[in-house]
């Protein structure tokens, strides 16, 4: 059944959740779909149920670049792995196929991949993700996901909220971490030396 808020806005695209389970939606046939609808996002979860997201509406679209060229400027300059943006999908060990909003993988794990698994969605968590909360979001939903993340393999989570100005930080082992109104966030360990300015998304 398709999920949507309680508030109905009517300038706001809502994200619709169908249940494929008795299709056998294979990852091929996932694959297909995306190439075939590529003003959509699809995601399809652990439970087999496709996400689908319309694009984001245009503030959102911009922080999201912000915040992938300043992961994409700090990969280049580190060079021990790779950004990727939010148009990538990763197939997480649960069978999920998520697409972060921005997504950084260490060298050594894309390098150990065929060329066919770098050409697909590939068959990895990454070791850190970022959302960024867009008014279609459900905060819940969100962190949900970012709590998957984390299971599954990643190492360092942002949940970034720009309406509320808060943050959210996962890290494997440690609970959730609300950090109200802040002025940079930090990658370390993970991204060791990256350092993000929240004054420009918010």
């Amino acid at each position: 059944m398709a999920q949507l808020p309680a508030a109905i806005d009517s300038h706001i695209a809502y994200v619709l959740t169908l249940n494929v389970r008795s299709i056998g939606l294979t990852d091929k046939q996932f694959y297909r779909l995306c190439q075939d609808n590529p003003e959509f996002r699809f995601e399809l979860t652990a439970q087999r149920e496709l996400v689908i997201m319309p694009p984001t509406g245009s503030k959102t679209g911009w922080r999201n670049s912000k915040l992938n060229q300043r992961l994409a400027n700090w990969a280049e300059l580190d060079g021990t792995g790779l950004s990727f943006d939010s148009s990538t999908g990763f197939t997480l060990p649960n069978r999920a196929k998520r697409s972060p909003d921005a997504a950084w993988v260490r060298r050594e794990r894309w390098e150990a991949l065929s060329e066919e698994q770098q050409e697909g969605f590939a068959p990895l968590c990454p070791d850190f993700v970022a959302e960024l909360r867009s008014p279609a979001d459900s905060l819940t939903a969100l962190q949900d996901k970012m709590t998957e993340y984390i299971e599954n393999g990643a190492q360092l989570g942002w949940l970034i909220d720009p309406r509320q100005r808060r943050v959210y930080m996962y890290r494997p082992g440690q609970p959730e971490e609300c950090l109200e109104h802040p002025a940079t966030i930090r990658g370390d360990p993970t991204l060791s030396g990256f350092v993000f300015n929240c004054h420009e998304i918010w």
